[in-house]
């Protein structure tokens, strides 16, 4: 066990959020923390929902880390592509893409490695065959690396721009304009650590997304993203930035959307790449998901 100490400097009306914030963890993981008894304030037992005034003494005792690698898992999954150095998936809403946060089973690499006779290690055991990621209620195209010269090779696409990942998204009201590139930095929020927003320079990292509008509705607006960066949450901040979030997105939307949704209407629907053993560029496309597109049919066109 590794006990830490923090004094408060200022106050915060949540401690779970002050405690987020000391330890850069998510709510789920410190949510645990608070349930076993493990955050004392001022020498008593916290709860995750009380004030933490200025000067108060935060005790947090972590436990030791968990040695655990990722086990095959009978998991449906929907791999549209396959050959014998590269898989390309289609991911659900609502999977996680590799273990961590508490999230040790039912993970697309739990599936992966129960479908695909071979994963690159690159990674180590908590994430082979994952050269790049999107959030556990994003719904779309992955490509996956069967071995580590195939990963190796996807990794420099992507660190190079040649790799090419779009996005559909339906945003909260109509954007003015039709088209344009948002062009900032993207750092944890310095009001809640849990957050990423758009920060100074020095804070973050650069993060470039085009947009095109491909349908407006009632209220609504059908956007295409194309990432030139891969910041975490980038389209999710972006769409913030713009005063337009992403409906259902239960961080950066609006609290009371209107649709029962498990989370964004976020979905990667094209995925370009240059396969790292033949040099041919393959495109790959995934539809829209049936509650994303229920939603659209649901709204009327202007």
């Amino acid at each position: 066990m590794d006990k830490k100490l923090f004094k408060a400097e200022n106050s915060f009306n949540r401690a779970d959020l002050f405690v987020c914030g000391q330890l850069i963890q998510t709510r789920s993981s410190v949510k645990k923390l608070f349930e076993n008894g493990l955050v004392i304030i001022n020498g008593k037992n916290a709860k995750p929902s009380q004030e933490v005034c200025e000067g108060d003494c935060v005790e947090v005792t972590l436990p030791d880390a968990m040695e655990y690698r990722a086990k095959p898992e009978d998991i449906p999954l929907d791999i549209i592509y396959e050959d014998n150095d590269i898989a390309v998936v289609n991911k659900p809403q609502g999977m996680t893409v590799h273990l961590g946060n508490g999230n040790i089973d039912g993970t697309l690499v739990n599936a992966l490695l129960y479908r695909l006779d071979s994963l690159s290690g690159i990674n180590g055991v908590i994430r082979p065959g994952i050269v790049h990621r999107i959030d556990k209620d994003t719904s779309g195209l992955l490509v996956v690396a069967k071995n580590d010269n195939a990963h190796l090779s996807l990794s420099e696409q992507i660190a190079g721009k040649t790799c090419k990942r779009t996005y559909l998204a339906l945003l909260e009201g109509n954007l003015k304009t039709d088209s344009g590139t948002v062009t900032t930095y993207i750092g944890r929020s310095p009001q809640d650590r849990v957050k990423m927003a758009v920060v100074a320079p020095d804070k973050g990292k650069l993060a470039v997304t085009d947009y095109t509008v491909v349908k407006r509705y009632s209220g609504y607006t059908l956007c295409r993203f194309d990432l030139r960066t891969g910041r975490t949450h980038q389209i999710r901040v972006h769409a913030l930035y713009l005063k337009h979030p992403i409906v259902g997105d239960p961080v950066y939307g609006v609290k009371n959307q209107k649709f029962k949704l498990n989370g964004q209407l976020l979905h990667a629907c094209r995925l370009s790449l240059v396969h790292p053993v033949t040099g041919k560029k393959m495109t790959f496309e995934a539809p829209l998901p049936d509650y994303f597109q229920e939603v659209l049919n649901k709204l009327v066109e202007i």
